[in-house]
C-alpha cells in the first residue's frame, strides 16, 4: 500500500528497462523507478521522458534512480531531491551488464547529440 509519502516499499519493478521505450523499440539514457507502483521509465534527458510522463498520467510523485550504485529519490510534486528513503523491493537497479544508455543494440551512434537538457 502506498503511504502518504507516495512510496510503496513492496511494489516490484515493472521490468529491467523503460516500459514505453521497450514497447516502441526505443532507447533510454538513464532509468527511474516509480516508488508508488514500480513502473520503470526513462529519465528527462532521454528522448521519451517516460518517468515524468508516468508522473503526469498517474500523479505518483516519487521516483528512485534505477541505476546501479544509486539510491536517491526525486519528488516531482516538490521538485526536490531526497538523498535517502526506504528500501524498495528488489531489484534496486537494472542489471549491471545492461549498458547505459541502453538497451544494447537500440542506441543510435549519435545518442549524445539527441539527449534532452
Amino acid at each position: 500500500m502506498t503511504s502518504d509519502t507516495g512510496i510503496d516499499p513492496t511494489a516490484v519493478p515493472s521490468g529491467t528497462g523503460c516500459a514505453e521505450c521497450d514497447a516502441a523499440g526505443g532507447w533510454w539514457f538513464h532509468l527511474r523507478r516509480c516508488a508508488a507502483c514500480g513502473h520503470i521509465g526513462c529519465c528527462d534527458s532521454s528522448p521519451g521522458q517516460h518517468a515524468t510522463g508516468h508522473y503526469r498520467a498517474t500523479g505518483h510523485p516519487v521516483v528512485q534512480s534505477f541505476e546501479p550504485g544509486e539510491d536517491w529519490f526525486w519528488d516531482y510534486a516538490t521538485n526536490e531531491l531526497r538523498e535517502a528513503g526506504p528500501d524498495l523491493a528488489p531489484p534496486g537497479s537494472h542489471p549491471e551488464d545492461q549498458p547505459s544508455p541502453g538497451p544494447a543494440g537500440r542506441v543510435p551512434r549519435d545518442w549524445a547529440r539527441t539527449l534532452r537538457r
